[in-house]
């Protein structure tokens, strides 16, 4: 069953089919734009999104490239563990619905700077807050736009440059006019057409084997071995294993541009059942990813998957034309593309957020900008941070974007996660404290990420890295947390002594 011949090229099917993508991307924008006239309505819809709407957007946000590609090409490529990222991701689920779900929402803020600030307000805190959001976004764009160009590069027949420089356009237009409410149905859309699609594929595939996974899981075996489904393909140790593990999770829950979505809804209890309907969408959706990543290993090979993208990221669109011929190849290029646009665009807005509400506006402003300056700052800013990011992606564009997602979710684990959690259910939290956890975890997540294999090897072509974890969460989550506590607590224990030596 194998096919080592599946190629990608330029179609009418695929040409077609990233026409409509555009085409319907643009009318959502166009009727986005007329209704986003304020800051409110830019960074959370007017507050007027449902339950079932905005799940499927959250969906949407968390299965991005990372999922619908690279997944799928790790699962390919390397079997069981490729799992891992899924396992992790669905973890963090559960801590976003009972952590942080409910207290967003009820707090109302646009910004992870304003829930710190709502306790610990100090403009050095919101601007480190700011400065570590804007890295963590820019990151996990970079791994999106990786993916967005390897899909036009590939589909297209256009050189890299030529691609990024469109998907830069696209996402300029997408994200300066439309704001969150133009993200979240671009989000919604392409979540139905995501799952639709892939369980399409999914039949398609096990047609092959008589619609029977189990006869999917011989082949697999037959064809790699029983080892595709022992540990220590992807993972050469368990320090690593458990570090991604750590990061995927605890990172998830504390992402911005998914933390931003809690004040799309109307008020906290829509806002938990959201994440709720969300959670079960999810785990749905890596089930099936899992049947298509072994249906990828068998009937199209590994070595046909590296030969069309180094990093794997292609193996979703080779199944495809496996299965399906150029007709669903064009169909999943397009969905593939409208995923990554649509999480770009959520990720560009929160990014947005941080810049022009916390930085310039609040901090620089002192709040006294007009409603339309607001406005105007957010879509500069929404469009630098796309340049930057884009820059990035070139950069990196050999790299499977799981890899690169994976050290933005790292980096929000050590700096997001300690201190939202901190702040939300200790009350001795100082914004001493607060200032430690984040600057430790984030100069620590940059130290580790730089001297580690992505950067030293992936990017500066070094034969090794200094740090040994591609992902550093393992490290890095445990240093943030003793550091704001321990900082924290400094005054209280410095009381109890002078209390001590006086006695």
């Amino acid at each position: 069953m194998t096919s080592g011949s599946a190629t990608i090229g330029q179609t009418p099917s695929t040409l077609v089919a990233v026409a409509v993508l555009v085409a319907g991307s643009m009318v959502i924008i166009w009727k986005a734009t007329r209704r986003t006239k304020s800051e409110s309505a830019f960074y959370s819809a007017g507050r007027s999104i449902g339950a079932w709407q905005n799940a499927l957007a959250l969906a949407g946000d968390f299965v991005g490239a990372g999922g619908f590609l690279a997944l799928t090409g790790l699962i390919a490529m390397f079997g069981a563990d490729g799992l891992v990222y899924a396992v992790g991701v669905i973890s963090s689920w559960p801590l976003l619905l009972f952590l942080f779900a409910e207290p967003l929402r009820r707090m109302g803020k646009y910004t992870v700077a304003d829930l710190v600030s709502t306790r610990l307000e100090t403009e050095k805190l919101r601007a480190l807050v700011s400065a570590i959001q804007l890295l963590i976004v820019i990151s996990a764009l970079t791994s999106q736009l990786v993916g967005a160009m390897a899909i036009l590069k590939l589909l297209l027949g256009i050189s890299a440059m030529t691609s990024i420089g469109l998907i830069t356009a696209a996402l300029i237009a997408f994200v300066t006019l439309g704001g969150m409410l133009a993200t979240t149905w671009l989000e919604i859309f392409k979540a139905m057409l995501m799952i639709v699609l892939s369980l399409i594929i999914a039949l398609l595939a096990l047609r092959n084997f008589g619609f029977n996974p189990m006869h999917l899981l011989h082949s697999a075996v037959a064809l790699r071995g029983a080892s595709i489904f022992a540990p220590g393909k992807l993972f050469s140790n368990t320090t690593e294993l458990a570090s991604v593990m750590i990061g995927m999770a605890l990172g998830g829950a504390s992402m911005p541009h998914v933390l931003m979505r809690m004040n799309t809804v109307p008020d906290a209890r829509t806002a938990r059942r959201s994440v709720f309907l969300s959670t079960g969408l999810i785990v749905i959706f890596h089930l099936i990813l899992l049947l298509l990543g072994l249906s990828a290993m068998v009937l199209v090979g590994a070595d046909a998957i590296r030969a069309a993208d180094r990093g794997g990221n292609m193996a979703l669109p080779l199944l495809a034309k496996t299965v399906g011929g150029d007709l669903l190849l064009g169909v999943v290029s397009a969905v593939a593309l409208s995923t990554i646009l649509a999480v770009v665009a959520g990720l560009t807005v929160s990014g947005s957020a941080a810049l022009s509400h916390d930085v310039w506006s609040v901090a620089i402003r002192r709040n006294r900008a007009s409603g339309a300056e607001r406005l105007v700052a957010s879509r500069i800013a929404s469009a630098a941070i796309v340049i930057v990011s884009a820059l990035l992606a070139y950069r990196l564009q050999d790299q499977n974007v799981g890899f690169i997602s994976a050290a933005g979710s790292a980096t929000a684990a050590a700096t997001m996660f300690p201190v939202l959690f901190l702040s939300v259910f200790w009350r001795g939290l100082s914004v001493a404290g607060a200032f430690a956890g984040l600057a430790v975890g984030a100069l620590a997540s940059i130290a580790a990420i730089y001297f580690g294999p992505l950067v030293q090897i992936g990017l500066l072509n070094h034969p090794a890295a200094l740090f040994p974890l591609q992902n550093p969460a393992i490290v890095t989550v445990p240093l943030s947390f003793i550091s704001a506590v321990f900082v924290s607590g400094m005054p209280a224990f410095r009381i109890a002594l002078r209390a001590r030596a006086s006695r």
